[in-house]
């Protein structure tokens, strides 16, 4: 899971696949602006065929946030 979201994080936000790690931070890290962070959190919900509510999203801050949600999520 975390390659496949690695993949989708270097394509949306323009940044290499060897930059991210489950501790990078969406903003600091990696250089994601509010727009970079709506356009993501829709390309995991249709790579992965979920929905992440408003409260869940504004709660994601790293790649490690978003495996916490995919795994929860698939329970």
């Amino acid at each position: 899971m975390l390659e496949k979201l690695r993949d989708i994080i270097a394509e949306e936000l323009g940044v290499e696949k060897d930059a991210i790690d489950v501790d990078s931070d969406l903003a600091e890290d990696l250089g994601a602006d509010s727009l970079d962070a709506v356009e993501l959190i829709m390309a995991i919900e249709e790579e992965f065929d979920i929905e992440i509510d408003d409260t869940a999203a504004t709660k994601i801050k790293t790649v490690q946030d978003i495996l916490d949600y995919l795994e929860k999520d698939s329970d």
